[in-house]
């Protein structure tokens, strides 16, 4: 891996390190990801979202980069890591000092409006959603479960008020792509033109079950750039693969940006 221009493909798994759990791992519990029409298409399922959301994005805003993140921070220091293409919403790789990123799915840290367009911070929603609803979130300030898409586990919801745009009243989103809606096509084709450009592709803690990601590691196996996968249990890119460690991504990262695993292809 040292030497050549490597691009990163991470996943839900890099972050589990951090607290933030994962879908698709081995031990994960059975989730059901929301989709996008259902956001959009059911009030009540709408006003659900925000309750659980206004208590979990909380968490992942709290959370902090793992071994993981660091150690890919310090290979895009080294010259080693030219990008990273994250299928995470966490910030993570932000946080830990990346600086060329994209984040394919968007961050749990902005708001868009679905009428209007306007985007705002996660942050001031916040203010907005607890002056709606006083004292929803000390009443659940006990230890709750938080899915990857900073989506908290609690059942009555039924109280909570959402809020609309404060600019024109319209539907408020988390700026993060559902499943069933499309990545910006900016994004894609940005991430496309990095795997282009790399001489190695490294997943990282990806199952590569959505298309989102698998379509990378696709155009890579196609244009001949070798791909190495770390991850715990089966991913759909493991045929594609010239090397697969089925291991988790802190140590293995960790020893890639201390100068180990030579046989990687350096």
């Amino acid at each position: 891996m040292h030497g050549r221009r490597t691009v990163v493909l991470t996943g839900a798994g890099i972050s589990t390190d951090s607290g933030i759990p994962d879908y698709r791992s081995p031990d994960s519990p059975p989730r059901t990801p929301m989709t996008y029409q259902q956001f959009v298409g059911d009030a009540d399922f709408r006003r659900h979202y925000w309750a659980r959301n206004h208590l979990g994005w909380r968490h992942m805003d709290a959370t902090t980069p793992n071994t993981g993140h660091r150690a890919l921070a310090r290979l895009e220091r080294s010259g080693t890591v030219h990008a990273i293409i994250t299928q995470n919403v966490d910030l993570l790789h932000t946080k830990a000092g990346s600086r060329s990123v994209i984040d394919l799915h968007g961050t749990y840290a902005q708001v868009i409006c679905l009428d209007c367009g306007a985007r705002v911070s996660r942050h001031g929603l916040a203010t907005r959603l607890e002056q709606a609803n006083p004292g929803f979130a000390e009443s659940h300030s006990g230890a709750i479960e938080v899915a990857p898409d900073a989506d908290a586990v609690i059942a009555r919801t039924a109280h909570f008020r959402p809020v609309g745009c404060a600019g024109c009243g319209g539907m408020l989103k988390p700026d993060i792509v559902y499943f069933g809606e499309s990545v910006p096509r900016g994004r894609v084709d940005a991430a496309f033109a990095l795997v282009d450009a790399a001489e190695l592709l490294l997943v990282a803690g990806s199952s590569l079950t959505v298309m989102s990601g698998l379509r990378f590691v696709r155009r890579a196996a196609k244009i001949g750039i070798p791909i190495v996968i770390v991850n715990r249990g089966v991913t759909r890119g493991d045929a594609l693969a010239a090397l697969k460690i089925e291991a988790g991504c802190s140590p293995v990262l960790a020893a890639l940006s201390d100068g180990g695993f030579a046989g990687t292809g350096s």
